[in-house]
């Protein structure tokens, strides 16, 4: 029985010892629900600006804490006591004044010692990475923050908010910048569309130099941009009346010419006109005034066919040098003219064609006798009706040869003259030539052929001959201008025995822009009247040359000089006149 004593004993002591450990075991394992608790996510989620304070107010611990242990390594063989540390942040101790740290009841505050058994070990707890949303939202919300803590701060902690600023940059940018985030800079760094860009001032871009600086800009007026021209001055003039017992005179000369083009899409409009008005200032009495105005529409229809109209009127003072100026006449009578004409073009392939009929009246007034008394001329009012067809080939779209053919026929409003003849007459006549288009360089139409006018009045020769007529222009190079033209007009008349005559007349002009505001240009011109049923015939030529001077797009002066020479195998028409003009010209 003793021998089993001891064992008793033994055994109880390992069992006392057993249930010590397993006591101690189970508390040891009811501590560390603290840190599990912290692991899980039964907090739920935790919002980015509470972890952005959180994390500013370690940096800021952090950085004090380094600020002191400098001071107290520079003071340390110093006896005067070391001050009691007053933290920056209200709030940091508590109220009680105990020195230990208040807890802001932040989510990442440090445990308390008694609640975490392992305070030398603790692991930082894992986050949730938030959307790309949210982590934009809290980034411009973060930046808010820092720059109102900064402004609370103020000047007297400028360094070491500095310091805190540029690390507290650092670590929001490692915990919230994400490339695939779409922010306000980000989309502010898109580029723009090139048409919503802003564009250089108008002063600095470069501007496209004009052809002619110094032409007219014209007047909108409407659909229409109108060009006016003023041309004054003086000229004096050897024959003031172009006759042959014609006189000096200083004359006022006074000239207005106007173009109006119109701005439509597809048809189009022009009226062109000009005034002359010549009054004497010295010298031989004369008084003058002649005008003409044109307008032309054009009308594109379908197939392309195309629709041309024209209207015109002219009022001029019969020349003194005319086969039927009155002789003795203080006034020559005045001639008025109105004419019409319609078109039909039709292009077929190749092939061109045209259709015109024209209407020419004149009206012509009482001349004045030197009398006192007055000679009516009603016996030369005529109507001329015209009808002209026209086909052409294209052979190049710079060459299209035609030919014309035409009938008409003319009427007097006196069936027999004051004479006694029938003047009334039937015309035809054919034409063949080339139309010419080379763009700038070379464009226009020439043709000959014959015309033959047969008066009613079987006592007078028919009025014929061949034909020239002709409209080009030329522009050997940029800047001058060279046209030439000629016309062939059967010209009646109604005095006694006599039938008419051929009128052959030509110019070839030139004009070359010498400067940008100065332009210079010249014209030579030849008629040849051929009377009819007579070896009669008078010879014309003439010269002219003038030049521009522009002081500016509006203003300029002008002057030319002219010299005309008629001579004639009839007695008492020949005539020699030299004049110059020098004046002011103004257009808009």
């Amino acid at each position: 029985m003793s021998g089993f004593q001891p064992q008793s004993k033994m055994g109880r002591k390992g069992k006392a010892v057993c249930a010590l450990l397993l006591a101690t075991s189970v508390l040891a394992l009811s501590r560390p629900a603290v840190l599990c608790a912290q692991e899980t996510e039964l907090r739920g989620e935790v919002s980015e600006s509470t972890i952005l304070d959180d994390q500013q107010y370690k940096i800021r611990q952090s950085s004090m804490a380094g600020t002191q242990g400098a001071q107290a390594a520079a003071t340390a063989n110093d006896n005067t006591p070391l001050p009691t540390y007053r933290p920056a942040s209200p709030g940091a101790l508590p109220d009680d004044g105990t020195g230990e740290a208040a807890t802001t009841g932040g989510t990442f505050d440090p445990p308390a010692a008694s609640c975490d058994p392992f305070p030398d070990n603790a692991a930082p707890p894992p986050r949730r990475r938030p959307s790309a949303t949210q982590r934009a939202a809290n980034a411009a919300n973060a930046e808010d923050e820092t720059a109102d803590s900064q402004k609370r701060k103020g000047t007297a902690t400028a360094p070491a908010a500095t310091t805190d600023d540029t690390d507290t940059a650092a670590i929001d940018e490692q915990d919230t910048v994400n490339r695939r985030a779409v922010t306000v800079d980000s989309a502010e760094r898109l580029k723009l569309d090139p048409g919503a860009e802003r564009t250089e001032a108008i002063e600095g871009q470069n501007k496209k130099n004009e052809d002619d600086p110094f032409a007219a800009t014209g007047i909108k007026l409407g659909s229409f941009v109108i060009r006016p021209t003023l041309e004054q001055g003086l000229t004096s003039s050897t024959n003031a009346d172009s006759s042959s017992l014609g006189k000096p005179a200083l004359l006022s000369e006074t000239t207005l010419r106007f173009n109006a083009v119109s701005d439509w899409r597809e048809n189009s409009a022009t009226v062109e006109g000009y005034g002359i008005f010549r009054e004497t200032l010295s010298g031989y009495d004369i008084h003058e005034a002649q005008g003409r105005v044109d307008g032309t529409l054009n009308i594109d229809l379908d197939n392309d066919l195309r629709a041309i109209a024209k209207l015109g009127y002219e009022a001029v003072p019969e020349s003194a040098s005319s086969p039927d100026a009155i002789v003795g006449a203080v006034g020559q009578p005045v001639r008025q003219t109105v004419n019409g004409s319609l078109a039909v073009e039709k292009d077929a392939g190749k092939m061109r064609f045209a259709l015109t009929g024209a209407v020419e009246h004149d009206i012509f007034g009482d001349a004045k006798l030197s009398s006192g008394g007055s000679l009516s001329q009603k016996g030369r009012d005529s109507r001329l009706y015209t009808a002209i067809l026209r086909t052409g080939y294209e052979i190049s779209p710079a060459i299209t040869p035609f030919t014309e053919i035409e009938i008409g026929r003319r009427a007097y409003d006196l069936r027999v003259d004051p004479n006694g003849f029938r003047r009334s007459s039937s015309r035809l006549g054919a034409r063949a030539g080339v139309e010419l288009d080379l763009r700038e360089k070379l464009s226009g139409e020439f043709s000959v052929g014959w015309l033959r006018e047969a008066i009613d009045d079987d006592r007078l020769p028919a009025i014929s001959g061949a034909t020239v007529n002709a409209d080009l222009k030329w522009s050997p190079e940029r800047g001058t201008t060279i046209g030439l033209t000629a016309q062939t007009t059967a010209e009646n008349t109604t005095n006694a025995g006599e039938s008419g005559s051929m009128l052959y007349s030509g110019s070839l002009t030139g004009e070359r822009q010498i400067r940008a505001n100065l332009t210079g240009n010249a014209a030579l011109g030849l008629e040849w009247r051929d009377y009819t049923g007579s070896d009669d015939h008078d010879l014309t030529l003439s010269a002219e040359a003038g030049l521009t001077w522009w002081l500016n797009r509006y203003t300029g002066l002008t002057t030319r000089a002219r010299t005309e020479k008629l001579t004639s195998n009839l007695v008492g028409r020949g005539y020699t006149a030299n004049s110059i003009f020098v004046g002011l010209k103004l257009q808009r």
